[in-house]
């Protein structure tokens, strides 16, 4: 006999629930995505100049399927990005954490952070406290995939810790991967 759908889905619900640890440094919450947070992400995909390194910009529904895919990554993974939020505003500033590329055996530690907050010290801060908490998710020495002309991200890798690794071609497009240390 087949299950009802609403009580199927009620259940399947309950299975997909999920646990997505807040982090807190002085100045930000790193925190689980939400709804409320579409707005703000549709305006740094928006942004020719926020997505040069990040294949350009896209559009609203696409917007929508990357916060599902947050989502579903911490999911599927265990581990994910976290929405950067600003404790004095609470407002979602940017996103930090991991991803685990079909394409590439290894976590990556990636960033960005929305127009306003950039050479404010919070891609740093957000981004070494999701590091630190990568070790918990078994994630000791991740690497970071930077267009080499990215000179803010490859500058902020670095103060981070990491190293270049290799300079090679990432989804058809020039890359260096950088590599932190399991004790930066």
């Amino acid at each position: 006999m087949k299950p009802e759908p609403t009580l199927y889905f009620e259940n399947l619900r309950n299975e997909l629930k999920i646990e997505i640890p807040s982090l807190e440094t002085e100045r930000l919450i790193l925190r689980a995505p939400k709804f409320e947070d579409l707005e703000p992400m549709e305006v740094f995909f928006a942004d020719p100049v926020r997505m040069k390194f990040l294949g350009g910009p896209i559009k609203r529904g696409d917007v929508w399927r990357a916060l599902l895919r947050t989502a579903g990554h911490w999911q599927i993974r265990g581990y994910g990005f976290w929405h950067i939020e600003d404790r004095e505003t609470g407002i979602m500033c940017g996103y930090t954490g991991f991803l685990k590329h079909i394409e590439h055996p290894e976590e990556e530690l990636a960033w960005g952070v929305f127009e306003g907050y950039e050479g404010r010290g919070i891609a740093y801060e957000a981004a070494k406290k999701a590091k630190q908490a990568g070790v918990d998710f078994g994630i000791k020495a991740p690497i970071s995939i930077i267009d080499p002309e990215n000179h803010r991200s490859r500058a902020l890798a670095e103060r981070l810790g990491a190293q270049v690794e290799q300079e090679t071609i990432f989804m058809e497009e020039p890359a260096v991967i950088y590599r932190h240390s399991s004790d930066s």
